[in-house]
C-alpha cells in the first residue's frame, strides 16, 4: 500500500475511533437538533462534566462536533451532521438478518 493512502486510511480510522464510544453516540443524538452546553449533556449522559468534558475535546479534536461560548457557558452542536448518515447506516447493518461468517 502507498504511503498517501496509508495515511488516509490511518486518519479515517482515527475519525472512527472517535466515534467508538457509547457516551459519544449519545452526544451526537442529544445534539443533532439542539445545541447543549456540558452540564446538559453530562446531565442527559448521567456522567461527571469532567468525563464529559473529555468526550467532548476528543469529538472536537476530529471536528465533528464545535462549541459556541455564549456568555459563560459552550453550547456545542454538531460540526459535521453527515455522521448521522453513517449512524443510520450502521443501523441497518445491525438489522440485517445476513449470518455472520468467522
Amino acid at each position: 500500500m502507498k504511503d498517501n493512502k496509508k495515511d488516509q486510511f490511518k486518519q479515517e480510522a482515527e475519525i472512527f475511533k472517535a466515534l467508538a464510544h457509547p457516551a459519544r453516540l449519545y452526544i451526537f443524538h442529544q445534539i443533532r437538533q439542539n445545541r447543549l452546553s456540558v452540564k446538559q449533556l453530562s446531565d442527559a449522559v448521567e456522567i461527571d462534566i469532567s468525563i464529559m468534558s473529555k468526550h467532548l475535546n476528543i469529538l472536537k479534536r476530529h471536528k465533528i462536533i464545535e462549541g459556541e461560548k455564549s456568555n459563560n457557558k459552550v453550547f456545542y452542536r454538531l460540526k459535521i451532521p453527515c455522521v448521522l448518515d453513517f449512524m443510520s447506516c450502521a443501523k441497518k447493518v445491525l438489522n440485517t438478518t445476513l449470518p455472520i461468517n468467522n
